[in-house]
């Protein structure tokens, strides 16, 4: 199916149609949603505390072992909160998280923003330097780590300081109560204190900073993108009650890695406003995903691009459709999966949406229009772009706008009523706005993704730009992975960038190098090097060995080219590998190779083995 172009009228009339049976939801959410201001004394612990006083028995978090209502979520997590603050955590501290998908997470979470404290995420994936990185960006005064992450946790223990040893805590994994040496257990130790609701939730304001999200970025290795509470505010009533519409009758299925904004702002977002229940997935599994949309009897669930195509490639079964899902949330279909997706699955609403982690607005498609992101009723344009250099064209010093259908960089206008929360670092923040775009004094948010203008404030994404792309549903940083490249002595230097893949989404790593000892190179030690530094979405697909590296005249490495040419051998004289999780080796991407895993001569969107390109995303299972 080709990229649609514009959005017409009578698909934006039948989507209002279909608002009309839950108008009265979508009005609430965006007269609440243009409400939100900064300084407002609303923040998600009082959100909590009202739902628990109006629904205390009603589940609001369930997983694969037990559930919590309103009323014990909020319970134990003013135990946890009365026990941190009594450690000395305050209002803007850190408290760090470091947990797989369960329900325990979000109880702490919901601990930390109930005291005015900031919850970092981490992400479990991640080992060593990344992680000790991402420690020490957000510095975290407390810190509370699941049983099943202890081989991340045991990576940085040697790390920690001291007063961070004396504040941090362990939760048991089920049935897995061993204690993690040298942290305290947190149901023994906050079990003394009392449920009721904290003094302090009170002063939380919209203003204050709620999460820590970490991202990647031009920089490399990962940022602590701020979350405040009244950006999350603004997602739970644009998305969950304007555009998704949700009930307390419903029933949110989330499969994605809770430490994601797809996930920890939008998806529970959806369920806390609406008092609806949030179904936690321990990891996503392509084989068993409607297995467990059955059992937690869903109606709605959350997806990454590359989900879908995974839940596309298994084999048609009878269940995939004897569900009660009317709706999906999130990002990257591609437009020829679109219709696809929605008449196998029989779901009636695709509620695309974009936003990262970072920016201040975010598009939804609540008028259910194929192909599309959706609309935003905030400020923002779409600019002409050098590709090269992938920085705004100017003319005569101001940018130019473009028009519908034609493909540009989109920049978001910050304003008071759409602030820029920023990262932890704010050099990293700094980079990542232009001012005096269109006007002396302006300033606006440079997403680094290309999307295309639909007309009616609708727009469609199309890729992501810069020095970190997006691959098995995770952002990887060129510059963490070239580090870790050249830790191996073989190497010179590397250029790691991501080259599609037909039929996948996002791109595949792929590094070109030079080496400094050819008879030393060892591709299946290089691959256990690899392996032992980077999360496994993160490691090259492909290797390009280069004579030399060609680079602009600052002295940086080119690598426009290099990403245009891909990693065919039929057009590349240079040596190729492809990493092949058989033997756990970079092997030779030969002619008769490539033409193997199934692109032939000349490529023509064949889809690759995936049992060939590794990494698939929140999950072991490569069945998808």
């Amino acid at each position: 199916m080709p990229a649609k172009q514009r959005v017409g009228v009578g698909e934006l009339l039948r989507g209002a149609l279909d608002i009309v049976p839950r108008l009265p939801t979508a009005n609430k959410g965006l007269v609440n949603m243009a409400l939100i201001r900064p300084e407002q004394k609303k923040s998600i612990g009082r959100l909590l505390e009202q739902q628990a006083a109006k629904r205390p028995a009603a589940p609001a978090l369930v997983d694969r072992r037990h559930r919590l209502s309103y009323g014990e979520l909020n319970q134990q997590a003013n135990r946890i909160a009365r026990l941190l603050h009594d450690g000395g955590i305050r209002r803007g501290q850190r408290v760090g998280l470091l947990f797989e998908n369960r329900i325990e997470l979000l109880v702490g979470v919901a601990a930390a923003v109930k005291l005015g404290a900031v919850a970092a995420l981490f992400n479990y994936n991640q080992r060593g330097d990344t992680l000790a990185h991402s420690l020490d960006v957000s510095a975290p005064r407390a810190l509370i780590v699941g049983n099943e992450c202890r081989d991340a946790f045991a990576s940085i223990e040697p790390k920690l300081t001291a007063k961070l040893r004396e504040k941090a805590f362990w939760v048991a994994d089920g049935d897995d109560d061993r204690p993690i040496e040298g942290l305290r257990s947190l149901a023994d130790t906050s079990r003394a204190y009392s449920p009721a609701n904290l003094a302090e939730t009170a002063d939380v304001t919209t203003s204050d900073a709620a999460f820590h999200v970490f991202t990647s970025g031009t920089t490399g290795l990962p940022k602590a993108a701020v979350m405040s509470h009244g950006r999350w505010l603004k997602g739970m009533y644009g998305v969950g009650l304007a555009s998704l519409r949700m009930s307390p009758k419903d029933i949110f299925y989330c499969p994605l890695p809770l430490y994601h904004n797809n996930a920890i702002t939008l998806s529970w977002g959806a369920a806390l406003g609406s008092g609806a229940c949030l179904a936690i997935s321990r990891k996503f599994s392509a084989t068993h995903f409607w297995d467990e949309v059955a059992r937690f009897d869903a109606t709605a669930f959350c997806y990454i691009g590359e989900l879908c195509r995974y839940l596309l490639n298994q084999p048609a079964s009878a269940k995939e459709r004897s569900h009660r899902v009317r709706v999906a949330l999130g990002n990257g279909l591609r437009p020829e999966l679109w219709a696809r997706f929605r008449e196998r699955f029989g779901i009636r609403h695709i509620n695309e949406f974009y936003g990262a982690s970072e920016c201040n607005l975010l598009f939804t498609n609540a008028f259910n229009i194929d192909q599309s992101c959706g609309f935003t009723p905030l400020s923002y344009r779409v600019v002409a772009y050098d590709p090269d250099t992938e920085k705004p064209l100017r003319e005569n010093g101001r940018l130019k706008r473009l028009g519908t259908g034609q493909i540009g960089l989109l920049l978001t206008k910050i304003t008071k009523r759409a602030p820029f929360d920023g990262y932890t670092s704010e050099a990293a923040s700094e980079r990542k706005l232009i001012r005096d775009a269109f006007k002396a004094g302006d300033c606006w948010f440079n997403t680094g993704d290309l999307v295309r203008p639909m007309g009616f404030k609708h727009v469609q994404f199309v890729d992501r730009l810069g020095d970190t792309f997006r691959w098995k549903g995770e952002n990887v940083a060129t510059t963490e992975v070239e580090q870790a490249l050249a830790s191996y002595p073989p190497i010179a230097a590397a250029a790691v960038y991501g080259v599609e893949v037909p039929g996948h989404e996002g791109r595949a790593g792929m590094a070109a190098i030079t080496l400094a000892s050819d008879t030393d190179f060892a591709p299946a030690r290089l691959a256990g090097h690899l392996n032992g530094r980077l999360p496994n979405y993160a490691v090259p697909v492909f290797l390009r060995v280069r004579a030399a590296l060609e680079t602009t005249s600052t002295f940086k490495v080119s690598k426009v080219t290099l990403k245009r040419e891909g990693f065919s051998p039929h057009a590349i004289q240079d040596r190729l590998y492809v990493l092949d999780n058989t033997s756990g080796s970079y092997v030779p991407l030969t002619k008769e190779k490539y033409q193997q895993l199934g692109y032939g001569r000349p490529p023509t969107g064949a889809s690759h083995t995936l049992s060939t390109l590794s990494g698939t995303p929140h999950e072991h299972d490569t069945t998808a």
